[in-house]
Order: structure tokens, then C-alpha cells, then sequence
């Protein structure tokens, strides 16, 4: 029998910064994989917005998407709450055919004008979480616009027509962080902060419950990645992250 290769550490991200955006597809994104790590920075007081590209107004079947819009937004905000994070922008795309386009870019790239975050936080958006575990394709588009309108955002020949009434490119973004990748080789400590993160995602109970998932346990559902990921930083709880630099020759 094969001996059975070791999980590789974590490298520790770079906590040197003041202020990250998170852009995720739908609400309950950040909840599933990176909430915990988004208290830990609220509590050493950085500034953490949230950014959901749509509403996630299709994602309950036995909800019409309009009332789900109402509630799946007011859910978010609750969530946020819970990690210290009190701004929620909703870009209202459609939920489930998300595409990359060059007006997703665009979308985005206001946002990252507007925020001038340091850091800017996505989902995972490889094809699979991991062996034949495929992805959603809402994740992929927006995590590849991501990366690209971080880089729009800081040239101003790009969009020109947002550079107006005081707003100016923004190159200060140093890193993109994809939670819950399967190539993530950096991580963080999370273990203070783990309770808030399940409480953030047992926020989203209307969701977890018209997904009819009857004997879902947030606590135990985010533990076992949880745990993984700590035995990789040797901490109790940890949070995965693939890291990639947005400066030249990084």
C-alpha cells in the first residue's frame, strides 16, 4: 500500500493591510468558506466590505425569485453583521448565468475604484473544488472578472468614463485571495473567531432550509474544512486561501 503524502502547510497570508473588499457571487458565499476569517480582521480593526454580484434570488425553489431577493439580501446584511462588516453592495446580475464579459469587469471595476481596498477576497473559481467536485459556474466567471478588473481598475485608459468627480484609478490592490480552492497554500488562524463564523452562516437559515438539506449542521459542516485547514497552519481552525500578487514579476 501507498504511504499517504502529508497535507502541505500554509504558508501565514500577509495581515500588513487596512482595507479588503470581498466580491462574491451569492449571497452565503463568504459564510461557506471564509467568514471567520473576515471577524479575525474586523476585531484587529481593519475595514471589510462586502460585494454579492447577484442576490441569489434563484437559489430557493420554493420561493419566486422576488420574494427570495428580499430575503436573501436582508439575510446577507444579517450575516455581514455578525463579522463585523456593515457595508453590503448587491450588483443585482442575475443569479445562475453570471457570464464573463467585459461589462462584468466593468461592473467590478467601479467597485474597486470606489473601495480602494488592499486586499480584494473572492471564491474559489478553479473547475472543481477539488478532484470531481465541479464548481458552480456563477463562481468561476466572477472569481476569473475578479482578478481581471483588480488589474482594469488600476489603468486609466480602462473604463475611462468612471474616472470622474473625484474618483482616480486605484493600483492598490497587492493580492487577490480565492477562498476554498483547491491549490490555496496560505492560510489564517481562525480559531477565535470559528463561533462567528457559524454563527454568520446560520444566518442564512431560509436558504439552508429551502435547499432541503435536513440534517445540514453548519458547525459540523464548517468544522471539517476548518480543522483541515488548521492542521496545515498547526492551529486549532484554520482558513485556506489561494494567493495570487497583482504586481509585476510577483
Amino acid at each position: 500500500m501507498d504511504p499517504v503524502e502529508a497535507p502541505q502547510p500554509l504558508t501565514p497570508l500577509n495581515e500588513d493591510w487596512d482595507r479588503a473588499l470581498c466580491i462574491v457571487a451569492h449571497p452565503d458565499d463568504m459564510e461557506f468558506g471564509a467568514a471567520a476569517a473576515v471577524a479575525r480582521w474586523t476585531r484587529q480593526g481593519k475595514d471589510v466590505a462586502y460585494c454579492m454580484v447577484t442576490s441569489g434570488e434563484n437559489g430557493i425553489d420554493s420561493m419566486p425569485p422576488y420574494q427570495a431577493r428580499q430575503v436573501r439580501e436582508a439575510e446577507q446584511i444579517s450575516s455581514a453583521q455578525v463579522v463585523g462588516v456593515t457595508v453590503v453592495e448587491f450588483l443585482g446580475l442575475s443569479d445562475g448565468t453570471i457570464e464573463y464579459t467585459v461589462e462584468l469587469r466593468r461592473l467590478l471595476s467601479k467597485v474597486i475604484r470606489a473601495v480602494e481596498p488592499e486586499i480584494v477576497i473572492t471564491g474559489n473559481f478553479r473547475e472543481t473544488w477539488g478532484g470531481n467536485n465541479l464548481n458552480q459556474a456563477d463562481h468561476v466567471a466572477v472569481g476569473r472578472a475578479v482578478v481581471d478588473a483588480v488589474r482594469d481598475a488600476g489603468n486609466r485608459w480602462i473604463f475611462p468614463d468612471q474616472l470622474a468627480g473625484g474618483v482616480d484609478p486605484w493600483d492598490g490592490v497587492k493580492e487577490v485571495w480565492a477562498f476554498g480552492s483547491p491549490l490555496a497554500r496560505h492560510g489564517v488562524d481562525i480559531t477565535d473567531t470559528f463561533d462567528l463564523g457559524v454563527e454568520s452562516l446560520e444566518a442564512h437559515s431560509a436558504y439552508i432550509q429551502g435547499l432541503g438539506w435536513e440534517f445540514f449542521n453548519p458547525r459540523e459542516f464548517l468544522e471539517g474544512f476548518a480543522r483541515q485547514a488548521g492542521q496545515r497552519l498547526g492551529v486549532p481552525f484554520g482558513a485556506a486561501f489561494e494567493v495570487f500578487p497583482m504586481g509585476w514579476g510577483e
